[in-house]
């Protein structure tokens, strides 16, 4: 992998470097390599987040297909399948493709998939070795699966309001008597999301209809003598657990949650299970955005050099964590709130009695780290120094 002068936040003008010349030359971000703004992932978090999520799963009984599409990253995935990660989940044929080729043993797509140009594909690949399942929600998606060749698939059971999935449980156990009489496409077993559901009664509630389309598709002999069942988006990976257990004997149970290798300060931050259950946790914030002030025109305004091309601002803004001097001096970022984002300006309110000054630093973190990474090609690790210690390269 180079870098060079294509890599934002990375500044060589002239040449290349790689990530071992950084790693071991271990460049402060501070120290003129680098410029303004700059999105870095801490090590430390990640390690600690990897190693929490491996060790949930273990006490429960799932197999762990972390969502590889919060980071696209090489790095990443192979951490995760280092600690154990029963394979990787995506959510398209061309992520999949990214992953056959980064040679991950086993993917999950946890989507339709019905591009024919994609599904000849996936099923050569899965006739030369390949594991890879996906999912199919009406008789269209069956009759494209069974045309292609070779298929492993999901029946997806939605619900109202939701996204893909058929929603009651007579539709799945036609869908999955569509699949066993379809040539070419296997049944692998029932998978669900929960994560736009709104509150724990509603997440139970539907976890509870899963558990039962399962149990009426065993009855009915439609299942495969160790069936697979997932689920589990980054928000209540708690109640999948709790909801799904007493399927482990009959199953094989694998959760999917994506968001909890780098977490956040925002969104996740307020909504991961870890909050409710504290002693299975905690997971750390890894991603941060350096941005420095460029202007500060007016009482109680300024502004930053980050925008929405630089920062994720769907499931809420940038949060104010640090300001750095030019001196090097650091302090907490009292009295600063993000308003809105422009493509490349951040609006900071500013408190009272609050004085940031043009050239200041500011450390932010992010809400919903999904919309983080596509938005940068090269991404430096570092420690808790901020010293670069890996690069991360992403595939969007």
């Amino acid at each position: 992998m180079t870098i060079d002068w294509r890599s934002k936040g990375f500044w060589i003008p002239e040449g290349h470097r790689t990530p071992e010349h950084l790693a071991a030359e271990r460049p402060s971000i501070f120290g003129g390599g680098f410029t303004w703004p700059l999105l870095v992932v801490r090590r430390p978090a990640v390690e600690a987040n990897i190693a929490t999520m491996a060790a949930y799963c273990r006490r429960h009984g799932f197999d762990f297909a972390p969502h590889a599409k919060t980071t696209m990253a090489p790095g990443l995935i192979e951490a995760q399948l280092r600690a154990g990660a029963w394979g990787l989940t995506v959510a398209t044929a061309n992520q999949a493709l990214v992953l056959r080729r980064l040679g991950v043993p086993r993917v999950l797509i946890a989507n339709q998939v019905l591009d024919p140009t994609a599904l000849r594909w996936l099923a050569a690949e899965s006739a030369a070795g390949w594991e890879v399942y996906f999912q199919v929600d009406s008789a269209a998606g069956v009759r494209a699966a069974s045309g292609a060749g070779r298929a492993r698939v999901f029946v997806e059971l939605g619900h109202p309001g939701g996204r893909t999935g058929v929603r009651t449980l007579d539709e799945l156990e036609e869908l999955a008597r569509a699949v066993a009489d379809a040539p070419g496409a296997e049944l692998a077993g029932v998978t669900g999301y929960e994560g736009q559901l709104g509150d724990q009664p509603e997440v139970d509630a539907y976890l509870d209809r899963l558990v039962e389309g399962f149990e009426r598709l065993r009855s009915a002999g439609l299942l495969p003598e160790r069936p697979l069942v997932s689920a589990g988006g980054s928000a209540w990976f708690d109640r999948v657990a709790d909801r799904l257990a007493g399927l482990s004997t009959r199953a094989g149970l694998i959760l999917r949650s994506g968001a909890s290798v780098t977490h956040d300060d925002g969104f996740y931050r307020e909504r991961t299970p870890f909050v409710r259950v504290p002693g299975e946790g905690p997971l750390a914030a890894a991603l941060e955005i350096w941005a420095q002030v460029l202007s500060v025109p007016e009482p109680g305004l300024a502004l930053a050099g980050m925008g929405k091309r630089d920062a994720p601002f769907d499931e809420g803004l940038p949060v104010p964590l640090e300001v750095r001097r030019a001196d090097g001096a650091g302090s907490v970022a009292e009295g600063l709130r993000v308003t809105r984002l422009n493509d490349h300006h951040t609006y900071l309110e500013v408190a009272d009695g609050v004085a940031v000054v043009p050239g200041d630093l500011i450390r932010f973190g992010i809400s919903h780290p999904c919309t983080a990474f596509d938005k940068w090609r090269d991404i430096p690790v570092v420690d808790e120094e901020r010293r670069v210690v890996d690069v991360l390269h992403t595939y969007f």
